[in-house]
């Protein structure tokens, strides 16, 4: 045996950690680095699609809010002008007051009737792939065609008050009435169109939740009501959280059915903040004094989705 030999073997006895397999943790880090460098090239397309799309228009806005923008192409900079004007407009408060009405009738509505949904599918045994197909099909539609396919049902001459009429009541004005009414009415439609997916989501979420625990739920004597609020509701969480933001989002955003059933009235009665930068920006062309209002309703939707998920980890740490 060499003297190499017998130093390499005397090393490996007294020291494990200075054996030749030290070159393998090496070759190892090189393997995932290739693997991490593969996945972001997979990934960045979409990644750039993405930026370009989103992000990039989102700080084209907010640059374009500090401006007075023209179709020519002429700029003026205006600082924080426009956000000076916005905060003095009483059109803007109004928009802000009806968009704020809106969301407070839809987030709550549509959260109760998908989830009533998604407990009766997670209920049937038999036809529910047929049932979810059926249920899904508004959503797949345009919310332009399903505020034509509305304004028809609501109006006077409509189905809707033809059946209200058979019961002796005189015609609802459901896109031409109180405030409250009009609201609600879109409130309806945007319902209609959009369950779909919400409650397939909570139906995904009721047959993920694990069998034994509403087993043992059942055995300790909890009914259909108790299981429901003390069980299969707290395992939702994380489920309500999502839909809760995702249909802020879409409540804040609401326009086409305001475009297509009453025009923004009566009287400015469903002027949402969409709306009033719709105004703004293609019958006015006011491009800078849109944009803030644009930046204005993100910031909106940005901090309410924070409130939102503060308030939810807060219940969960209790």
């Amino acid at each position: 045996m060499s003297i190499n030999t017998r130093t390499r073997n005397t090393l490996a006895g007294r020291h494990p950690d200075l054996t030749a397999p030290q070159l393998k943790p090496f070759g190892a880090k090189k393997a995932r680095s290739r693997e991490a460098l593969a996945g972001i090239l997979f990934v960045l397309p979409t990644l750039i699609i993405f930026g370009l799309f989103k992000f990039l228009p989102i700080f084209g806005a907010g640059a374009m809010s500090l401006t007075e923008y023209s179709l020519n192409g002429d700029f003026e900079f205006l600082g924080a002008d426009n956000y000076v004007r916005l905060a003095e407009d009483p059109n803007f408060w109004q928009s802000l007051r009806v968009t704020f009405l809106y969301v407070a009738i839809f987030v709550p509505f549509i959260i109760a009737v998908s989830l009533a949904g998604a407990v009766l599918l997670d209920k049937l045994v038999r036809f529910t792939g047929t049932f979810r197909a059926l249920l899904f099909i508004p959503y797949l539609s345009s919310f332009v065609m399903a505020g034509i396919i509305w304004t028809w049902i609501f109006s006077t001459d409509g189905p809707l008050n033809a059946a209200l009429g058979s019961l002796g009541m005189g015609p609802v004005p459901f896109t031409s009435g109180p405030q409250l009414l009009v609201l609600l009415s879109l409130a309806v439609v945007s319902v209609w169109k959009g369950f779909g997916y919400s409650m397939l989501i909570f139906l995904a979420g009721l047959k993920a939740q694990p069998a034994e625990v509403h087993e043992a739920a059942r055995i300790d004597g909890a009914g259909a009501w108790k299981s429901f609020w003390y069980v299969t509701l707290p395992l939702l969480k994380p489920v309500v959280f999502f839909v809760l933001v995702i249909e802020t989002i879409v409540g804040f955003q609401v326009f086409d059915t305001i475009y297509v059933m009453t025009g923004g009235g009566p009287a400015r009665a469903s002027h949402s903040l969409i709306y009033f930068l719709f105004d703004e920006g293609f019958k006015f062309f006011d491009f800078g004094y849109a944009s803030a209002i644009g930046v204005v309703l993100f910031v909106i939707v940005l901090i309410l989705s924070l409130i939102q998920q503060r308030f939810f980890e807060g219940k969960d740490s209790k």
